[in-house]
């Protein structure tokens, strides 16, 4: 039985630990996020859609689309960003904003990271 134990804490241990945030969440201007986002995935030039509504403090409701894929979350922005499921949403300093995405294929679990670039839409 400690041999079980063992196992298992020389693998929490040599587990990397993901890096986090220290800063706080602060409210952001909501009119820098707000809208709908579209952009294309550069590496299978996939169209994705991402709207954000009712942004308040650092709160907002989100709709992501691509594909058949539509997603509906309220999400936290912290960092100048945000996830909705497996999408992560970064806002760039020049008003644009960089997507990425990880798709896990169904048959052997391997994840695979697409990016893509989004302009607000006027």
């Amino acid at each position: 039985m400690s041999d079980i134990y063992s196992i298992l804490s020389s693998a929490y241990t040599a587990t990397p630990t993901t890096a986090t945030s220290n800063t706080p969440y602060t409210n952001v201007d909501p009119t820098l996020y707000q809208g709908t986002w579209s952009g294309t995935y550069s590496s299978n030039n996939q169209k994705f859609q991402l709207t954000v509504l009712q942004v308040n403090g650092f709160r907002a409701q989100v709709k992501y689309q691509s594909g058949s894929t539509v997603q509906y979350q309220s999400v936290l922005i912290k960092d100048s960003s945000f996830r909705v499921g497996d999408t992560k949403f970064t806002l760039n300093a020049n008003g644009g904003a960089t997507v990425g995405t990880v798709i896990t294929n169904p048959i052997d679990g391997s994840t695979t990271l697409i990016q893509g670039s989004a302009t607000l839409d006027s």
